[in-house]
């Protein structure tokens, strides 16, 4: 397994790049999958608005106006944040390298790489804003794309998801969180995928709807990259060993799958970014150095599998089904029959009431799959009124 960047490219590569270790593999594919998750929307986006099913809209900017307070003030802070890491960042490289986690959440820095970086900040965004002055700032009408909106969506996806993924996963797991909230909140592990779907889902529908993007087809363009977002997202999870695999799996491999390596059975999660599970023997690093014994099953990997193979499908029905919404509720019925299956075999806290024990995923997924049921009906008999009137 590979905690970080550093541990992948010395394993297939013999590359012996130190600052590869301040990139967690988890981070990165988190990230590789919302750049891929934002150019399928932006590519929907287009086709709906090709195909005369979104419209642009005019908003109005103000141009020529001189830098504000506000905005020097705000630039400033960005800066000093930034300047505050950073220079102590390059002090400290070596025992940077060895914890970025704690280096990054932690409160320590450099007083004058902040002030100098909040300096030049509002310097440049001074400089900025000059080059554009006038001498009466004017009201101008601009014309503005659907998918223009996918970089503000992305982003705003990216932190409603994330705050989403902590609190979901910090109700699931409340008794770790009383134990020391600070880090069960600052933390870059512990994320539950539904908490993040759920929030970014209710903030970008009103995003939506501010800027006249009619929810219908929102929802129906984002679906794909939904899907191929989770796919890529669970890859991060595998390589880095974050703890969402499986149960024990003793089990002898079934013949029917002697053509697939070994670990797609069982797999030990060596040198897993958790260091969970047993020591690993002869294992040189001064972390990761631990497997789980027994092996467990990949359940990562299976979900990869699963919802790469569901994005084909889904972005093979986009254009064939036109009614509005209904492709949606198809992402989530094969969402909810995904992790709800996925559940049956994957590590998760159990709920129990009234006799009957059930993971948050599983009661989620469940009420996911009758929501898409329930969003195909609905959907359909709005496009009837519509063709009635």
């Amino acid at each position: 397994m590979y905690p970080s960047l550093y541990y992948a490219f010395k394993d297939l590569f013999g590359i012996d790049w130190q600052f590869l270790k301040m990139i967690q593999t988890f981070g990165f594919f988190v990230a590789v999958a919302f750049l891929i998750s934002a150019y399928f929307w932006t590519k929907e986006l287009k086709r709906k608005e090709k195909e005369g099913l979104l419209g642009s809209t005019i908003i109005k900017v103000l141009k020529g106006q001189r830098a504000t307070k506000a905005e020097l003030i705000s630039s400033g802070m960005i800066g000093f944040f930034i300047g505050y890491k950073v220079l102590f960042i390059i002090l400290n490289f070596s025992a940077f390298t060895e914890d970025t986690q704690g280096f990054l959440l932690s409160t320590k820095g450099n007083i004058f790489g902040g002030l100098l970086f909040a300096g030049i900040s509002a310097y440049l965004k001074f400089r900025e804003k000059e080059k554009t002055k006038l001498e009466k700032p004017i009201i101008v009408e601009e014309m503005m794309h659907p998918y223009q909106h996918v970089g503000n969506m992305t982003l705003i996806a990216a932190f409603a998801g994330l705050l989403g993924a902590k609190l979901f996963h910090n109700l699931e797991n409340w008794d770790t969180f009383i134990e020391n909230p600070m880090e069960a909140l600052l933390s870059f592990s512990g994320l539950t995928m539904y908490g993040g779907l759920i929030l970014a889902s209710i903030v970008l529908i009103y995003y939506g709807r501010k800027n006249k993007i009619p929810t219908a087809h929102l929802i129906d363009s984002s679906a794909p990259s939904l899907m191929i977002g989770y796919a890529i997202g669970r890859i991060g999870c595998h390589m880095s060993g974050d703890g969402d695999w499986g149960i024990n799996n003793l089990n002898p491999k079934p013949h029917w799958l002697n053509w697939a390596p070994d670990w797609v059975w069982s797999f030990d999660y060596h040198n897993n970014v958790l260091s969970e599970g047993q020591p690993l023997a002869n294992c040189i690093e001064e972390r990761y150095c631990n497997h789980l014994v027994p092996a467990v099953f990949p359940t990562p990997f299976y979900e990869t599998l699963m919802c790469a193979f569901l994005f084909i499908v889904i972005w093979n029905l986009r254009k064939r089904i036109k009614t509005p919404g209904i492709l949606f509720s198809i992402y989530l019925i094969f969402n909810g029959l995904e992790r709800f299956f996925i559940e049956k075999i994957r590590v998760n806290t159990l709920y129990h009431v009234k006799g009957f024990a059930f993971t948050q995923a599983e009661l989620i997924s469940t009420l996911l799959f009758f929501i898409g049921i329930a969003g195909i009906v609905y959907f359909k008999k709005q496009e009837q009124k519509k063709v009635l009137s």
